[in-house]
């Protein structure tokens, strides 16, 4: 029989140069070099008022490197960070065996704004200088993940005061039927049960007001409509997604094309990715060139956003939600969608069209005529009417020919007063009417250089966000408030780029 030597995993005492833990070549050794040589942390040192008296600080650069590390490999508790600094290797060599306490990590993190965006900038002139940013094109593109709020602790202020009404009359209730039941012997859990049940819904209704106290004011969404309100996080927003409604955040990244480098990274408390587009291509401008193309999908497609860019001058591809239809090659792509889940859809079902429509007429542009859907020519009355600065040609049904005919109920919405049918069929913008900037860009999109382009965009943004969701474990922000989740969001992407720059031999 064969024998084997005894391998031993007990833990015991082992002399170790906690420098060669970190491997030239890993992600840890690019971030450990990169903070220590390379970021300027001076404007840390402001948070610390121990110059003289008090205790000596954790450095922040340790810290930084600790929480960032963690992040890379989907830990993002902070309980969970520091237990990983008393048993992980790789942690110890980066913290020096310190092993700080978690209250340490989370309060780190959670002050870190003012501080995280010159050092997102820091990486990002990092990355330029060794030429991983190419400014060919930018894809912008968003990921909408819950936070650390209640989702049933959303609503408008009139939701909650009625919430609370009925809190308090229900605790009323409770009340006096207790006194009504004093007289008799009720068991004494029964009693503890409904009177602990009394004093949540009494303490419930109280916070409920005590927070329309605070906020006497309508919140509101970027177009000024009344949005609900969440008592437990008021800057997140109840967001529609493909598994349903959450409440959340929306996390946006503009992505280089080059190396997929996130050159900004926004989070906002709202749905809605129209209104994002603008903050983050204004946010880009300093690294753009004239010729740096902004690409972004259907979602952030507006005529304010793209009147916008055309204001700029920016070089711009966004697409529409009809693009695929009016693209050939996805003309059999109804066949590879799924067969909507009845748990998770929610949209109305489609009405179909109960009237003809121009499109079941047969008109040919060229010759000038035009056949209604049962064979009767209809004459033209007029080549260039304008319909709202858009051109058009009318035809109308003779009286002879409409007044008999049997399909008058699918022709007409009104037949026993609508003598005979007229349809129009657009072909343009009038003279002199304001550019319509939407149409402007679906020619510029439908072209074969505008699909070649576009056609980028996907490969560009998308492997960041599944990188960022799936191997970083990205599946929920643990912070509340805008500007703390933005800062969580904005250390999620600079991982990203750190990693970039340990894939192409950073420090080594």
């Amino acid at each position: 029989m064969a024998r084997y030597k005894q391998i031993d995993t007990s833990p015991r005492f082992i002399a170790v140069d906690l420098d060669r833990q970190l491997h030239p070549g890993t992600f840890e050794h690019a971030l450990n070099y990169l903070i220590d040589h390379q970021l300027d942390l001076s404007g840390f040192d402001s948070r610390y008022k121990n110059d003289l008296t008090g205790a000596s600080a954790y450095p922040p650069a340790m810290l930084l490197k600790v929480v960032l590390f963690a992040y890379s490999r989907g830990i993002v508790s902070s309980r969970d960070i520091e237990r990983a600094c008393k048993d992980h290797v790789t942690f110890i060599a980066l913290s020096g065996d310190s092993a700080p306490h978690f209250t340490t990590f989370a309060d780190f993190v959670s002050t870190l704004g003012d501080q995280i965006k010159p050092l997102f900038k820091d990486v990002l002139l990092i990355c330029d200088r060794m030429g991983l940013i190419g400014r060919e094109m930018f894809a912008i593109d968003g990921v909408k993940l819950p936070s650390n709020a209640s989702k049933a602790k959303s609503g408008t202020r009139a939701d909650f005061l009625r919430q609370a009404d009925k809190m308090e009359a229900a605790a009323q209730a409770m009340l006096a039927r207790h006194r009504e039941n004093d007289a008799l012997p009720v068991e004494p859990d029964l009693a503890a049960k409904e009177a602990r049940q009394r004093d949540r819904l009494t303490r419930e209704a109280a916070q409920m007001r005590q927070w329309l106290t605070e906020h006497p004011e309508e919140r509101k969404g970027a177009k000024g409509k009344v949005v609900k309100s969440n008592r437990t996080d008021n800057d997140s927003a109840k967001m529609a997604t493909s598994k349903g409604v959450i409440q959340g955040y929306t996390g946006v990244a503009a992505v280089d094309a080059r190396h997929q480098i996130i050159v900004e990274a926004q989070a906002h408390g709202t749905g809605s990715e129209q209104a994002l587009l603008m903050p983050v291509v204004d946010a880009t401008a300093p690294l753009c060139t004239p010729d740096t193309l902004i690409t972004a999908d259907a979602g952030y497609h507006s005529d304010a956003n793209l009147k916008a860019l055309a204001a700029q001058d920016r070089p711009a591809l966004i697409a529409d939600n009809q693009m695929r239809k009016r693209d050939e090659r996805f003309k059999d792509q109804a066949k590879y969608k799924a067969q909507p889940d009845p748990l998770y859809d929610k949209a109305h079902p489609k009405k179909t069209a109960g009237h003809y429509r121009p499109k079941d007429f047969d008109y040919d542009p060229k010759a000038g005529t035009c056949v209604c859907p049962a064979g009767k020519s209809l004459y033209q009355n007029g080549s260039n009417c304008n319909h709202n600065g858009h051109l058009a040609v009318k035809f109308q049904g003779a009286l002879r020919d409409c007044g008999p005919c049997t399909q008058r109920n699918q022709c007409l919405r009104k037949p026993d007063t609508t003598p005979a049918r007229q349809v129009s069929f657009f072909h343009g913008k009038g003279v002199g009417t304001a550019p319509n900037y939407s149409e402007l860009m679906k020619r510029a999109i439908d072209s074969e250089r505008g699909r070649a382009l576009y056609g980028g965009r996907f490969a560009t943004v998308e492997p960041v966000f599944g990188n960022l969701r799936y191997n970083k474990g990205l599946d929920r922000f643990t912070l509340r408030g805008q500007k703390k989740v933005d800062t969580q969001w904005k250390l999620f992407c600079l991982v990203h780029n750190i990693e970039k720059l340990a894939h192409h031999g950073y420090a080594q």
